[in-house]
C-alpha cells in the first residue's frame, strides 16, 4: 500500500515535466508533416492535425511557428518513424512509437528500459494481436451537442464509437472513434459540424488487457515512465487493466 502510494504521488509531480515532452513530440509532428506535404495547413491536413494538437496542449504560437520554419529548411534532416513491441514484467504487452534521428541510440535506450525493468522487448509484428490501430478524435462535451445526434450523423464517415471518458483532470470528455482507414473523413465530419477537437490521433487500442494487482502495476508503470520521459518516443501504449 505504501510503495504504491508513494508511487502515485511522484507521477503526480512528473506530469509538469511531460508538458515539455508533449511539446517535443508536437514539435516532431509539425516537423514530419511539412517533410511531407509542405508548410501551409491549408493544404496539409497532417499539418493542421499536428497545430490543432499543439493547441489542446497549450503549446505557444511561436512555438508552433518556429517548428513549421525550420522544418521548411531543405537542408534540415526529417524523423524516420519506427514501433517498437515487446512485455513489461507480469506479462503487459507494450508498443511504442518513435521518431528519431538516429536509430542505433532509439533502439539501444528502448532495449535498456526493458532489460532494466524485468521486460522483454520482442520483434515487430508480434503484438498484432494484441493492439488495433483506431482513428481516435476527442472534444469537451457542450450543451449545444446533442450526442445521440452526433453519433447518429457520423456513422457514415465511419464512426464505430462515441462515448465519455474522464481525462487525467477528472472532466468529461467526449471521444469518437472509427476504423484507422476512416482517419480523413471522420477528422472532415467533425470539422464540418463546428466542433474545436482536443486531439485527434490514430491510437493503439488494446484488443484483450492484462489483470496485475497494485505492486504488480507499480513494477510496469516503471518501464512505461522511462519509456515516455525519453525523446525519442512519440507515444506508448500497453494492455494493463486499470
Amino acid at each position: 500500500m505504501g510503495r504504491a502510494f508513494e508511487f502515485r504521488k511522484e507521477r503526480k509531480f512528473k506530469r509538469w515535466a511531460k508538458m515539455a515532452v508533449q511539446f517535443t513530440r508536437i514539435g516532431k509532428d509539425i516537423v514530419m508533416a511539412v517533410k511531407d506535404a509542405g508548410p501551409s495547413p491549408d493544404t496539409n491536413s497532417r499539418l493542421r492535425t499536428a497545430i490543432q494538437n499543439a493547441k489542446a496542449v497549450n503549446m505557444p504560437k511561436d512555438r508552433v511557428d518556429a517548428a513549421i520554419k525550420r522544418a521548411s529548411d531543405k537542408s534540415m534532416a526529417n524523423y524516420e518513424e519506427y514501433v517498437y513491441e515487446g512485455y513489461a514484467a507480469h506479462g503487459v504487452a507494450v508498443l511504442i512509437e518513435t521518431a528519431t534521428d538516429n536509430t542505433n541510440r532509439t533502439v539501444a535506450n528502448v532495449r535498456s528500459y526493458f532489460n532494466k525493468t524485468n521486460g522483454t522487448l520482442g520483434k515487430t509484428g508480434s503484438l498484432d494481436f494484441v493492439f488495433n490501430r483506431k482513428s481516435v478524435f476527442r472534444f469537451n462535451p457542450s450543451e449545444k451537442i446533442d450526442l445521440e445526434e452526433l453519433e447518429f450523423e457520423l456513422i457514415d464517415a465511419g464512426l464505430e464509437e462515441l462515448y465519455v471518458e474522464a481525462d487525467e483532470d477528472g472532466n468529461d470528455v467526449v471521444v469518437a472513434q472509427g476504423a484507422f482507414e476512416n482517419f480523413g473523413p471522420l477528422y472532415n465530419a467533425i470539422e464540418e459540424k463546428g466542433i474545436e477537437l482536443k486531439s485527434s490521433k490514430l491510437e493503439r487500442i488494446p484488443l484483450s488487457f492484462q489483470e496485475v494487482d497494485e505492486e504488480q502495476a507499480v513494477d510496469v508503470l516503471k518501464l512505461i515512465d522511462k519509456l515516455e520521459e525519453d525523446d525519442d518516443v512519440q507515444a506508448v501504449y500497453h494492455n494493463m487493466a486499470e
